[in-house]
């Protein structure tokens, strides 16, 4: 029915045991087939399966790809026409539905769970399980009632999965969804199809432009914290040739909406978002992710990124990040309406994020370390294992700035600290008589910016911490008595010559690109362009028909009958029927062409 020969990883164990009606819990990075384990459970066991998502619009391409591989698969929501709605719950009752979406919200209402009273309930998948948590960074209060469902249909097995989810949020999830009892299913949290780059904010956005000149044709998604930056970063891309469209919760409903449709849709498009945008995506071709603002935490960073290159062909997730973002970050935290206990979790994440941002060891070591995965080699796949970042002991560096923070009295930013070390001159350094303490000037022979990292990095070990309550004022932090006092050594990384910080190609290339023959490079552009004629008439994006990596298949081998087709990755039986022959054309006509 899917077109595949095999599974991946541990899903057959996840579908045998969920079949077999246990309960589980599911830990795949995005990309690893998670969906599998609840669908094909769903068509074994008889009865609807109840599929609770978060998102009207990750509903619609789900069913809309179980549809197309002949499922008989629905959703209820609000974007739902009465009619539509009548008809579903007609085939509930008549037990001709194999899979129905639902909000948690919906999950939740009485008359939703009297309607399936009758009905035969074949499992109940909580998809985003993460959401459940309130140590995650997508909290949604209505998952909580989700754990009486376990109560109200006894026996059916339930199945929760997330991408994203450290050690904390996964206690929480299994805790608060009931599921003492499940069997855990993890997995690696690796990506290795991800190049990750992280470079310090100097003209984020003459970065940002660099880095998409290697993505010249690609889908991607550049992430801003405010949606006036978005609007702003969307029109100047724009301006600068680069097809771009604006999305945020603050546009009006049907433009918000016509933009994702044409991100889903099309080619070449980059979509500049806040991260109203994303959670459950389905788009498996976008080529890149780029954050010019910090996220909230790694899992939030995780998630992001980890809407590149879901069908596994090479990605690549590039931010930049400057002391400004800790300070805005610092600022949300503590002006949000959380518990006291919440917000120091949330700070605590921060400055895990700012470690991720300073390590000088590998990217991917370090963020899969924050998901306690132990990874003991260095990646060759981010920016610190292309281009190794120097260290010098940087023990009197930290002397010196923490001695500026504490001799101006724990009251300044980052910025008048460093006027202070490097001895400039300023309206505020007179004001407060500044320029008459030991430490003004001591770091004079040392430029600003670096001074600026060793600040950074300082704030990213906890010897520095930033109060947004004094407006971002650097405070000292635990252990810097010891750092004082000659106890602790401290090591830090050399920033980079700014022109190195660049994004380059690092070997990464579209799948269109040249790693194909030019026979099959020009066979697969003709397939893409009969995908998205076929995606037009339907009214729905091109890798619902077929995924590129089918594309691909089917142009480094190209097949001469259905027969031989129905033997390539991600055609199916439903599938054949509806696209087989429109795609030999091609194939032949490509062939006589070639002749």
């Amino acid at each position: 029915m899917f077109g595949h020969a095999s599974f991946r990883g541990q899903q057959e164990d996840v579908v045998r045991h969920v079949t077999g009606g246990g309960d589980a819990v599911v830990l795949f990075p995005t990309g690893a087939g998670k969906s599998a384990c609840y669908q094909v459970p769903a068509l074994c066991r008889e009865g609807v399966a109840i599929i609770v998502s978060p998102l009207i619009a990750l509903m619609r391409d789900q069913v809309e790809a179980l549809r197309q591989a002949g499922v008989a698969a629905a959703a209820l929501n609000s974007s739902i026409a009465p009619e539509e709605a009548s008809e579903i719950r007609r085939q509930i009752a008549a037990g001709t539905l194999d899979l129905l979406y639902v909000a948690p919200e919906r999950a939740s209402t009485p008359g939703f769970r009297r309607m399936l009273q009758d009905a035969k309930v074949a499992l109940i998948a909580i998809d985003e399980a993460h959401c459940v948590s309130q140590w995650g960074h997508d909290f949604r209060p209505d998952y909580r009632e989700l754990a009486s469902l376990g109560a109200l249909f006894p026996g059916v097995p339930r199945i929760a999965l997330t991408a994203t989810a450290d050690p904390m949020t996964r206690a929480d999830i299994i805790e608060r969804l009931d599921l003492g009892q499940a069997r855990v299913f993890s997995s690696s949290f690796d990506r290795p199809n991800i190049s990750y780059s992280i470079v310090e904010r100097d003209n984020a956005r003459q970065q940002l432009l660099k880095f998409l000149a290697a993505h010249e044709g690609d889908s991607g998604i550049v992430y801003c914290l405010s949606r006036a930056k978005v609007d702003d970063t969307a029109t100047w891309l724009s301006a600068q040739g680069i097809r771009a469209l604006p999305y945020h919760a603050g546009m009006d409903a049907g433009r918000r909406a016509a933009h994702q449709d044409a991100f889903l849709k099309e080619d070449n498009l980059c979509l500049v978002a806040t991260v109203a945008f994303g959670m459950g995506i389905d788009k498996p071709d976008v080529r890149y992710v780029a954050h010019l603002d910090l996220p909230s935490s790694i899992e939030a960073y995780y998630q992001e990124t980890g809407r590149a290159g879901r069908d596994g062909q090479p990605a690549a997730a590039w931010m930049s990040y400057g002391m400004g973002d800790v300070v805005q970050r610092r600022r949300m935290i503590d002006d949000g309406q959380a518990p006291e206990e919440i917000k120091r979790v949330e700070r605590g994440k921060l400055t895990a994020l700012l470690g991720l941002c300073e390590t000088v060891d590998c990217r991917r070591k370090a963020l899969l370390s924050y998901f306690g995965e132990a990874y003991d080699h260095a990646c060759g796949n981010c920016d610190t294992c292309r281009s190794p970042v120097e260290t010098f002991d940087g023990t009197e560096a930290a002397v010196k700035a923490m001695a500026a923070v504490y001799r101006t009295g724990e009251r300044f930013g980052a910025g008048h600290v460093v006027d202070v070390l490097t001895g400039k001159v300023t309206e505020k350094v007179e004001r407060f008589g500044h320029e008459s303490q030991a430490v003004f000037g001591a770091g004079k022979d040392v430029d600003a910016k670096v001074w600026q990292s060793v600040l950074r990095q300082l704030t990213a070990s906890g010897l520095l911490v930033v109060d947004h309550a004094a407006h971002g004022a650097l405070k000292l932090g635990d252990g810097a008595r010891e750092v004082f006092r000659g106890e602790r050594q401290i090591t830090l990384r050399k920033d980079r010559p700014r022109k190195a910080t660049e994004t380059r190609r690092s070997g990464f290339s579209s799948p269109a690109a040249a790693d194909m023959p030019a026979e099959a490079q020009r066979l697969f552009q003709a397939l893409r362009a009969e995908r998205l004629r076929l995606a037009k008439e339907q009214g729905v994006p091109p890798y619902v028909v077929f995924q590129d990596a089918t594309l691909r298949a089917m142009s480094l081998t190209p097949p001469r009958s259905l027969e031989a087709m129905i033997a390539l990755p991600g055609i199916g039986q439903a599938k054949l029927e509806r696209y087989g022959e429109a795609f030999l054309a091609v194939i032949d006509e490509e062939r006589q062409r070639a002749d």
